[in-house]
């Protein structure tokens, strides 16, 4: 049983499995997040204080912060066995076998865990009190980041690099939870083309919507 639950199928499906929960919750993120490009902040401010405050919600923050860290945590171990299994690299690389987003996928990853650290420090740990702002405006700090040029730069090459990774991960992430199947993987391609798109495009679009309306 210890051989089972520590082989790198196992890692493989609990990185898969907590990557699908990440894809719905961002489109939930995403759907609440709109509600800045409202003149009147009540509606965003009124969606994160019952995100923050609701028990039901508060306890999937619990379950998503663990599987935040099972993802991450899962990705690096797993990446970390494949260069011990080959550590002298191929003289002529297998194109065919090995896509770009799979090779540089952990890089991609490294990448939106860095964005995840500095949107924890301007927002998360702002509501459990670690840093200081006003938990109850969340909107006007919204506003107020995505009125500065380089936050802008850095939040939309984030969700750049995000679609990337996403291109690569919900494609993978079905096919090892087993929907692999002749008939539904091109549909399940196409799904995850069109959300590895749209849902980073609508991130990236609201600060620089807010940006130049300023």
């Amino acid at each position: 049983m210890r051989k089972y639950f520590g082989s790198s199928i196992t890692k493989k499906l609990v990185v898969s499995l907590a990557g699908v929960f990440l894809i719905v919750f961002l489109l939930v993120h995403l759907a609440i997040n709109l509600f800045l490009l409202k003149s009147d902040p009540s509606t965003f401010n009124s969606a994160a204080h019952f995100m923050g405050n609701n028990v039901v919600v508060k306890i999937f923050e619990v379950i998503l912060l663990l599987l935040f860290a099972l993802h991450i945590v899962g990705a690096v171990v797993l990446q970390i066995q494949n260069w011990r299994a080959r550590p002298v690299r191929y003289k002529v690389a297998n194109h065919s076998q090995t896509s770009f987003f799979s090779k540089y996928m952990i890089y991609l990853g490294g990448v939106v865990f860095v964005f995840l650290v500095v949107h924890f420090i301007n927002f998360y740990f702002v509501k459990i009190g670690l840093v200081q702002g006003d938990p109850d405006n969340f909107y006007a700090m919204a506003h107020g980041l995505f009125g500065l040029p380089l936050y802008v730069a850095i939040y939309v090459f984030s969700f750049l690099v995000l679609s990337f990774h996403l291109h690569h991960a919900f494609q993978s992430a079905f096919q090892t939870i087993g929907l692999n199947h002749q008939k539904y993987t091109p549909a399940v391609k196409l799904a995850g083309l069109a959300y590895s798109i749209l849902v980073p495009a609508g991130f990236a679009v609201i600060p620089v919507v807010i940006y130049f309306s300023k």
